[in-house]
């Protein structure tokens, strides 16, 4: 017997499935008294359920199942209703089969087979694993590699010769931003040609072969491929004047292959991680199990910073087990490239065995798409000025962005010069970033568990204090060490140290602080400061704040240092006013974030109120609907009455409120065996009617 499900498609509420009838009077299909079907309604859509009913046996008698919760229907074939039929009501004429029977139907129920149990291993599904294993394990490749890749482009142009920190602003405006822009139109162009598989090997092989060709081909020909000779003729020839001013934009070119790895080592970050991982994640991983997952991926994420940072500190030392004249650097360099590399294959391998495999499981689930988005707001340069000016809550919100952008970049750049000069070596440079890493890794891993409490315990305006707090104090006490050193150079040797290295540990732990309080609290407070606004507002503020805010935030602090550096030669020189200007910004900074935080909590409270008043008045009118509704469709039964006359007096009383309800008085129909005798109370039976009764 061939069985279908008819638990979405046949309405089981309430009386709609007691006995199928209409009540007539017998003594004309025309008479006064118009018909009252009373028998269980039925849609035209369910009406011709192939193999779903048959007749049979009144169906309020088939219907008590104690349990409906999974069942099945046999394949008899269905009949439909006559809904004119004249009513055989007693048990009688029912059981005698006649012809003038009314049609009923009935719908056997079996229990359906249970459902197979499912795999969980740790009480996470099976089939979840199979996704997540292979993302975490992904991510974790990708951001030891990133993690290898910033400390070793930082290494490499800071102390390369005719370089140093300088160079970085140079880098980031003229050659970085192209790049980044090039590859954006590059990737738009090539997604519309390719398949997914197909762009994910495109984009990320190119990556692995040039870092392995870096460390075994370019590095070790450095010196023929590089125009050195020709950079110092420039120089030579612009003057002694303008030459120190010139030498950074100049070292671009003639340490052209460190630049070209650094730009491919930001674009790592920015492609592989952002665009390739996460593009991945989103394609595969529904929306339950993003939000369970995904944060742990980020925790995970200061896992592997902490484990490269190992990394390259182990490398960084491989000098001091070499013979003289040995190249410790270039020997560091092909250890983490070739480590570079075999994670890259390692990412390549899982990502093809992801998807030939383990997503080919039927009982995998993948996103199955959602509707078709609201076209994304974009506004033009002009447009997107406009509206920040127009807006206070936007142009503090704006603040916000633009001051850490140019605030971390300002001490950043400073800070990594002062680095060169305490570690000139490449393999003490390295070394000591990868403790920085691992440092940056646990404070961040720590901070993003705190965070959850600073935002419960002291909320919103505290949190988003917290991030230029901490940079302004920070901040001073860098500088300070750098403008004020020598007056505590005593002390300060007496503990085993010089004003030099005081500043680099200052800045240090500047450095992960800030980036910890960036991570953790700024972050998500930037993004909740989008929730109060209006659908209008949030759309075009957040526009507006990619469009300019988020570019000006980026090479702010790279376009003063790079006009502080030719005006005054160095950034050394320019340390003074660097201070002055790090201090102004992040005074700003914590005036816009208190200002917006004076006008989020009111939109907040604003926005708590509306919802509540239009919880109560949904409901309300939920209510008043359902009320209408029920006095429309609500299931009745009849409570029979003898009346002087011999008839019997049918009340219509719903059957949720039998005593509450407002019944209808309707002439009943006498007895269809006799013909004038009243019909016996027990023939009556409720249903769910299709006419109002007593309608004539």
């Amino acid at each position: 017997m061939e069985a279908v499900s008819v638990a979405s498609r046949l309405p089981l509420a309430g009386a709609a499935l007691r006995s199928a009838s209409t009540l007539q009077h017998p003594r004309s299909r025309s008479s006064a008294i118009a018909p009252v079907p009373i028998h269980a309604r039925i849609k035209k859509e369910h009406a011709p359920l192939a193999g779903a009913m048959h007749r049979s046996q009144p169906l309020h008698r088939s219907c008590n199942s104690p349990s409906l919760g999974a069942f099945s229907a046999s394949s008899a074939p269905v009949r439909r209703f006559r809904r004119d039929a004249p009513v055989r009501a007693s048990a009688a004429a029912a059981a005698a089969g006649d012809e003038n029977e009314p049609e009923v139907l009935a719908v056997p129920f079996t229990a359906a087979a249970p459902a197979a149990p499912v795999k969980k291993f740790l009480g996470t599904e099976v089939t979840t694993l199979k996704k997540v294993i292979p993302l975490g394990l992904m991510f974790f490749c990708i951001l030891f590699n990133y993690t290898i890749l910033r400390d070793t482009k930082d290494v490499l142009v800071v102390t390369a010769p005719g370089s140093g920190a300088e160079i970085i602003p140079f880098l980031k405006t003229w050659v970085n931003l192209p790049a980044a822009i090039g590859f954006a139109i590059l990737y738009a162009d090539l997604a519309n040609k390719l398949t997914k598989e197909t762009l994910f090997y495109t984009c990320i092989i190119p990556f692995i072969a040039f870092f392995g060709a870096f460390a075994f081909i370019m590095y070790p020909l450095r010196d023929v491929l590089h125009p050195t000779a020709f950079v110092d003729g420039i120089l030579a020839s612009v003057g002694p004047v303008w030459a120190p001013r010139l030498s950074a934009p100049l070292s671009i070119l003639r340490n052209w292959t460190f630049c070209v790895f650094y730009v491919a080592a930001e674009l790592w970050g920015s492609v592989v991680v952002s665009v390739l991982f996460w593009g991945f994640a989103n394609q595969i991983m529904v929306v339950d199990e993003a939000s369970q997952w995904y944060p742990l991926f980020g925790l995970g994420a200061n896992v592997a910073l902490v484990v490269s940072g190992r990394v390259v500190k182990y490398f960084s030392n491989v000098r001091a087990t070499l013979k003289p004249g040995v190249d410790g650097w270039a020997l560091s360099l092909r250890y983490m490239m070739g480590l570079v590399v075999i994670m890259g294959l390692v990412i390549t391998g899982i990502y093809a065995f992801t998807n030939k495999v383990l997503l080919k499981d039927p009982n995998v689930k993948l996103p199955t798409g959602s509707k078709k988005k609201k076209e994304k707001t974009k506004l033009g340069f002009g447009e997107s000025v406009k509206f920040l000016l127009d807006s206070r809550y936007i142009r503090d919100l704006a603040c916000l962005v633009v001051a850490y952008g140019i605030s971390i970049n300002l001490v950043e750049v400073t800070w990594k010069s002062k680095i060169k000069a305490q570690f000139p070596n490449p393999n003490d440079y390295s070394a000591f970033m990868g403790d920085f890493s691992s440092a940056t890794g646990a404070v961040t891993f720590g901070m993003m568990l705190l965070s959850r409490v600073i935002f419960r315990k002291f909320g919103w305006g505290v949190a988003a204090q917290i991030t230029p707090v901490v940079l302004l104090i920070t901040g001073v006490a860098f500088f300070g060490l750098l403008l004020f050193g020598g007056p505590i150079a005593p002390w300060l040797a007496s503990v085993g140290m010089t004003p030099l290295l005081a500043a680099v540990y200052v800045g240090a732990l500047q450095n992960i602080f800030s980036k910890s309080a960036k991570y953790s609290l700024f972050d998500p407070c930037k993004e909740m400061a989008y929730i109060p606004l209006d659908d209008e507002t949030k759309v075009k503020g957040k526009a507006a704040i990619d469009v300019v805010c988020n570019p000006m935030g980026k090479s702010g602090g790279a376009a003063i240092q790079q006009v502080l550096i030719i005006v005054f030669g160095s950034l050394a020189n320019s340390t003074p006013y660097l201070g002055v200007i790090l201090l102004g910004i992040v005074c700003l900074w914590i005036v816009a974030a208190r200002s917006l935080d004076s006008q989020f909590k009111p939109m907040v409270h604003k926005g708590i109120k509306t919802q509540i008043s239009e919880g109560k008045l949904e409901a309300l009118s939920a209510r008043l609907l359902g009320q209408s509704r029920g006095r429309q469709q609500r299931s009745h039964r009849f409570v029979s009455v003898l009346n002087e006359q011999g008839y019997i007096e049918g009340r219509y009383v719903p059957i949720d409120d039998d005593s509450r309800a407002t019944s209808k008085t309707v002439p009943a129909p006498v007895s269809p065996q006799n013909g004038n005798g009243p019909v016996s109370p027990t023939d009556v039976v409720g249903a769910t009617p299709t006419t109002p009764v007593g309608s004539t």
